[in-house]
């Protein structure tokens, strides 16, 4: 598998579940800015011109993180992260995937914003922070419900882990939402997460020609 990500990008819950997952893939860096890797022109990968993509060993390229996420769990056979499909749990995460998807992840894109970056003007942080706290403040009472086990490791996980990072990044104030602050460290702790954002480095800066 070939898997095409940008550091700090939606495409680390990706990266994660591929090396929790233990699984054979290469890594290719596409740089947002120009649309491009390493082969050339990104937008021939995905012409959605965003991360992440993966090529599969069957000639396919899939997009969206909820759907890259539950085709290596199925790849894998591996019922911990996702569970059995039509199981009670398996709706309960696909319901979480499809809700950070819409409701947090595409509320951090803001019209009013240069470039392909989080927000980075005061008008789109402002618009942000309006969007996205009432879904931060209802996640908050539910930490941890998609999981049978507080120990597991599971896709949600993987795509929350991501947003609670722009949170960080855009400075909000995650200690408003406890459980998410603790998920946030808890996160933080374990070793493929440390190792994988070590693998991709700094993210790209929140302001053009930031450094």
């Amino acid at each position: 598998m070939k898997f095409f990500y940008s550091a700090g990008a939606s495409s680390l819950a990706v990266h994660l579940l591929l090396n929790e997952l233990a699984l054979d893939y290469e890594a290719e860096k596409v740089n947002l800015s120009q649309k491009t890797w390493a082969g050339g022109s990104y937008d021939a990968i995905n012409g959605k011109s965003y991360v992440p993509a993966l090529q599969t060993d069957d000639h396919q390229t899939l997009t969206e993180v909820a759907v890259i996420l539950e085709y290596l769990a199925r790849f894998a056979k591996n019922d911990t992260v996702l569970a059995p499909a039509g199981t009670k749990r398996y709706w309960q995460q696909r319901m979480w995937l499809n809700y950070i998807a819409t409701e947090l992840h595409k509320n951090f894109i803001s019209p009013f914003r240069h470039g392909n970056w989080l927000p980075n003007t005061a008008e789109s942080r402002t618009l942000i922070e309006k969007r996205v706290t009432p879904r931060l403040a209802y996640i908050d009472q539910h930490v941890g419900e998609w999981k049978e086990n507080a120990a597991d490791l599971t896709v949600v996980d993987c795509y929350l882990f991501v947003m609670t990072t722009w949170v960080k990044r855009l400075a909000l104030n995650l200690a408003d939402f406890p459980h998410l602050e603790t998920f946030y460290h808890q996160m933080l702790t374990r070793k493929v997460v440390s190792q994988t954002m070590q693998a991709e480095g700094k993210p790209h800066a929140l302001v053009e020609n930031n450094h």
